[in-house]
């Protein structure tokens, strides 16, 4: 009977942590609400960019650049590695690449070289004429990344 308290206790503790609340997460705050060009930190070892081409439909071209002068290894959760959404003129998000689309639940990585550019390329096919941000991510456990950019559709 001894030892079954202290292993009770143990779940009990176990529980309380896994039920505990949560912060949120300071991505998820700005989702919503930021309306601004993202700065480049020159300091980053991984350097974004965005280019947005809104020409039958909205082509969005993602590419991040190895500016360190060192080989790293990128590391993802799952199969995902990149998203893009679009936020409307009041910060909601309207439109986001992974929506509806399967990944794999394999951890991977991707080793880039210094100077080496992983490049992403995705189309929104039905935007409605108005003001949007697009942020663009790398969802890696040790070098994320978010790019945004003001666009207009006409």
């Amino acid at each position: 009977m001894r030892d079954k308290v202290p292993f009770s206790l143990v779940c009990i503790a176990v529980l309380a942590f896994a039920c505990g609340p949560r912060p949120r997460s300071e991505a998820a705050t700005e989702r919503s609400t930021v309306k601004r060009n993202t700065p480049v930190d020159a300091r980053a070892p991984l350097a974004p960019a965005l280019e947005i081409d809104v020409n039958n439909g909205v082509h969005f071209s993602f590419d991040v650049v190895n500016a360190s002068t060192r080989k790293l290894e990128v590391l993802f959760n799952d199969g995902r590695t990149h998203d893009i959404i679009v936020l409307d003129s009041l910060g909601r998000e309207v439109w986001r690449w992974s929506d509806d689309r399967m990944f794999t639940q394999v951890v991977q990585s991707k080793v880039l070289r210094a100077s080496d550019t992983l490049s992403f390329a995705e189309s929104w096919t039905d935007p409605q004429p108005g003001n949007y941000v697009a942020v663009a991510t790398l969802p890696s456990r040790n070098y994320p990344v978010e790019h945004r950019v003001a666009f207009v559709v006409h």
